[in-house]
């Protein structure tokens, strides 16, 4: 298609337009003022553009946000009825240029694993497969959390201490060590490609515990009495009606010891009593086995899943 100018996006004059088709990508609604808000508070972290016809019709858009130094996410969207006349390839080309001028050296994109064009059309641009994830979704009205009472007195008898951020104080020094469980567990992940969420604490600090959605009641946590080790975490928090299971994580040293369940029951009961909601979603990619079939012995049911795709500019 001739005559498509590339421009970065007007707040003002185009936000209306991106919200209705990051609606479409989320399916979930956002708002124009919720989009401008979310882009003030991070224009630094943001590289987008908006193709525009010769008619000054809007055809579609990329949106790069950085995750880390190195890391990069990016969405990019094009209007069905102008598809396959090029819009894609102008912009993701334009897309590349900026985020090699900007020194980013990685970038990842996620879409549902049904969409094959997008699957195609990643590949085309060069993106490979990172993850295949699969979301389930519980429903705290059915769930009977009773029968992990045992479990967790049990531990709690062996010398565990069941507690969270809020209760610790949410202190620097806190954060610290679950930065380092987070990033040692993430690591641990069936599946993981090696590659760290963080940079440094500072990175985490920001990127988490600064975050609106970071709520310390809801991040939990697990400590052995005897060694003052943190071995498990659960982290969750709410969006919009339902609430996000983020990640679990069990130290190795102290696996097999139901500790992934005990700590994940706290967390849905978070949820359920302080959070209000009546649903719980999460993800995991498909080769996290363990987490999958706790999962599903709480309840949970698949309702979607979405390839990661991932590409390096080095």
């Amino acid at each position: 298609m001739k005559n498509i100018q590339i421009r970065p996006a007007e707040p003002g004059r185009d936000f209306g337009q991106l919200a209705e088709w990051y609606s479409i990508l989320e399916n979930n609604t956002l708002s124009e003022q919720y989009l401008i808000d979310y882009y003030e508070k991070r224009r630094e972290q943001i590289i987008q553009r908006v193709a525009e016809g010769p008619e000054g019709e809007l055809l579609g858009f990329y949106w790069a946000q950085r995750r880390s130094a190195d890391l990069t996410n990016v969405d990019l969207f094009v209007k069905s009825e102008k598809r396959r006349q090029s819009v894609g390839t102008r912009l993701y080309e334009d897309l590349e240029r900026s985020a090699r001028e900007a020194q980013i050296k990685k970038l990842q994109v996620s879409f549902p694993d049904t969409n094959l064009d997008s699957r195609a059309f990643s590949e085309y641009c060069g993106f490979s497969e990172k993850w295949h994830l699969i979301q389930m979704r519980l429903n705290l009205d059915t769930f009977d959390d009773g029968p992990y009472d045992a479990v967790i007195d049990r531990l709690k008898q062996e010398g565990f201490i069941f507690t969270s951020m809020q209760e610790l104080g949410n202190t620097e020094e806190a954060q610290r060590k679950l930065y380092a469980l987070n990033d040692k567990t993430d690591l641990d992940t069936p599946g993981h490609d090696g590659e760290h969420n963080w940079d440094s604490f500072d990175d985490f600090q920001k990127r988490v515990c600064q975050t609106d959605w970071y709520k310390p009641g809801g991040q939990m946590i697990v400590i052995d009495s005897v060694s003052g080790d943190w071995a498990a975490l659960s982290a969750i928090t709410r969006y919009g009606d339902h609430a996000y299971n983020l990640h679990t994580g069990v130290d190795g040293r102290y696996r097999g010891r139901k500790l992934a369940q005990a700590v994940k029951v706290l967390a849905l009961r978070y949820a359920r009593d302080e959070l209000k909601v009546t649903t719980v979603h999460t993800d995991h990619n498909t080769m996290n086995h363990p987490m999958i079939a706790i999962d599903r012995k709480f309840g949970y049911v698949e309702f979607s899943g979405s390839f990661v795709m991932k590409k390096n500019l080095e």
